[in-house]
């Protein structure tokens, strides 16, 4: 399951994202509807999902201040507002990485995906890894 942050509350990111993943793509507010949900309540949330892909553009808040966690993996883009089309493409492009390609080698993960190269950290392993990409 993807499950797509409230930055990126777009139904057509959404139905790109479903072209090609075979699971189900969500936003956050369809996990606690109609409230607030806040940065910090949204591990939590994740868990109570089945491996989920959390997917967001707010790296500032999630890829130093979430802490990977085995049951979800959280996927940061650093792209601005306006160029969100853009993230189906590269969610798509991690997802085909060896080291992202399946749900089990995801979970896990706190990634951090800039143009040109990849941070990430996993549990149980306290080095931030880049790689280019």
């Amino acid at each position: 399951m993807i499950i797509l942050d409230e930055n990126v509350l777009r139904e057509s990111i959404c139905a790109a994202i479903a072209r090609w993943y075979t699971g189900r793509v969500r936003f956050i507010s369809d996990l606690r509807l109609n409230s607030v949900i806040k940065d910090e309540a949204i591990p939590g949330l994740l868990m109570s999902e089945r491996q989920p892909t959390f997917v967001t553009t707010n790296t500032t808040d999630f890829s130093q201040r979430v802490a990977p966690h085995p049951r979800y993996c959280v996927v940061c883009l650093t792209l601005p507002n306006e160029r969100q089309d853009e993230i189906p493409d590269s969610l798509r492009r991690l997802f085909r990485m060896p080291a992202f390609r399946t749900k089990a080698a995801r979970m896990g993960n706190v990634v951090r995906a800039a143009p040109t190269f990849l941070q990430f950290h996993r549990v149980g392993d306290n080095t931030v890894h880049t790689v280019p990409w």
